[in-house]
């Protein structure tokens, strides 16, 4: 092999070698932490965050229950750094139980919590994150630079949470 061809083929073999390291060292997009209702409590009531049940219950399969099973860990990560950045009381009222929306990013596959609209964490969320649209069931939705959607249902905020907000 001439001294041109051992070169050439030197650098594709190191080529080869960067990309499969970049490749490898990537976080995959499907790869996501998931808690029990337990590990997401104990999370959640060290970080001074509330939750309740209109059925007193934590069931992932009644709708009456609020859940935490199955919830994403970048999930709880990102209600924690809301409570943290706003400085304001958090009430979880939803969370994995059926009920809810399907879809991917969904309250079942871990991606969301509907939290109370107190006036202090809705002016936080007004105030900070930017104006987003009208979703198609008319809940105004607010965007964080990390591009986590708070929208404005009725009776509280759904948030969805695509990754934990800047923990």
């Amino acid at each position: 092999m001439n001294m041109l061809a051992t070169r050439g083929a030197r650098t594709v073999a190191v080529a080869a070698v960067s990309v499969a390291a970049v490749l490898s060292a990537a976080p995959s997009a499907s790869a996501v932490t998931k808690l029990t209702h337990a590990q997401a409590t104990a999370q959640l009531s060290a970080a001074g965050i509330m939750w309740s049940s209109s059925g007193g219950c934590s069931n992932r399969n009644v709708s009456t229950c609020t859940s935490f099973d199955q919830i994403n860990s970048s999930t709880i990560s990102g209600i924690v750094t809301l409570k943290q950045s706003s400085g304001c009381t958090i009430n979880i009222t939803g969370g994995t139980e059926v009920g809810h929306a399907s879809g991917t990013y969904s309250h079942w596959n871990g991606y969301k919590v509907d939290i109370t609209p107190y006036t202090c964490i809705s002016n936080y969320i007004t105030g900070t994150f930017a104006y987003a649209g009208v979703r198609g069931d008319g809940a105004t939705m607010y965007k964080s630079g990390a591009g986590n959607i708070y929208a404005r249902e009725s009776n509280h905020w759904d948030i969805l949470y695509y990754n934990c907000g800047g923990c």
